[in-house]
């Protein structure tokens, strides 16, 4: 399953882990995606959706 939201196409970014003896490790930053209920086109489906486009109200979720 990709994590990347359908709405705005938010996915994971890349950064570094620093230690405090500042040994640097590559990490994945992943987005908050939450399997939603979601009415697209007037039925009802299961997307994946940031927690930003949720807030924002982007997405009508159904009841």
């Amino acid at each position: 399953m990709a994590r990347r939201c359908e709405i705005c196409g938010k996915g994971p970014r890349v950064g570094r882990n620093v230690s405090h003896a500042h040994n640097v490790t590559p990490r994945r930053f992943q987005a908050n995606i939450q399997m939603v209920r979601a009415i697209i086109k007037g039925s009802v489906k299961r997307i994946r959706v940031c927690t930003r486009c949720l807030r924002s109200g982007k997405v009508a979720k159904a009841a």
